[in-house]
């Protein structure tokens, strides 16, 4: 049996706003995130990711009043993250109403989090936020939200984070977020013939192409966007139709 495959919608969160950029520079206010969640809803996400974008930069702990807000409006699962270091961090957050948490900067610090956070809660609750920019012909993953290099490649520390315990990846092109050149399908495929779990690709996202191809060339599982959501341009019904339409299994509502 084919799985479907989910369409995700992306609140970038700075200071209580939901906020866009490119190559997470030029941030911008794009909207309250309680009332964006809440149209999702409604409109037929299959999931939302709550990520505060600042929140390892300046050393915050995730935004949990914006998360419970968020909740609130949800009938679909939520994942939250952003400056979650500890397995007590990482449990406020699903408390505060998320689904499953993210983890990028505290998880290369300190590998064993993805273990302690899979033993408390299961790997199904526990996403490794993998951000990566192209290099030499291969990806380095970067932290700190995309300040800092690693010297990790990017499919070598999927494959490490699965083993300790992560259910899930999500991949974003620091090189393609907020450009509206499409999704780096080359890296997606990579990383999902690197791991076992599902990848949800990031990252450039601006036409319904564009999630056609990351679905058929970069085989992911699912595909997360901002912008072409929060504007409203194009819907999210009208988007798995599309896809739909050219063989790919999506969950439509009846």
């Amino acid at each position: 049996m084919t799985l479907a495959r989910r369409i995700i919608p992306c609140l970038d969160v700075d200071a209580g706003r939901v906020v866009k950029g490119i190559e997470f520079e030029g941030l911008r206010d794009m909207g309250d995130p309680a009332e964006l969640a809440a149209r999702y809803n409604r409109e037929g996400a299959d999931e939302l990711v709550v990520l505060d974008i600042s929140a390892s930069r300046q050393g915050r702990a995730t935004f949990l009043d914006t998360i419970r807000r968020v909740a609130e409006q949800m009938s679909i699962p939520l994942t939250a993250g952003g400056g979650i270091r500890t397995m007590e961090e990482g449990r406020a957050v699903l408390l505060a109403g998320a689904d499953k948490v993210t983890v990028n900067t505290a998880a290369v610090e300190r590998p064993a989090l993805l273990s302690e956070l899979a033993q408390q809660f299961g790997s199904q609750a526990v996403v490794l936020s993998l951000d990566v920019k192209r290099k030499n012909g291969s990806w380095e993953a970067f932290v700190r939200g995309g300040k800092d290099a690693t010297g990790l490649d990017a499919a070598e520390w999927a494959a490490e984070a699965v083993l300790r315990g992560a259910g899930e990846i999500l991949l974003t092109s620091i090189d393609r977020d907020g450009t509206c050149l499409g999704f780096d399908c080359e890296v997606t495929a990579k990383i999902a013939a690197t791991v076992p779990v599902p990848v949800i690709a990031s990252g450039g996202a601006s036409t319904f192409d564009d999630f056609l191809a990351v679905f058929t060339k970069g085989r992911a599982d699912a595909a997360l966007a901002a912008s072409i959501f929060h504007t409203a341009t194009r819907s999210i019904v009208e988007l798995k139709k599309f896809l739909a339409k050219h063989g790919v299994p999506v969950r439509l509502s009846k």
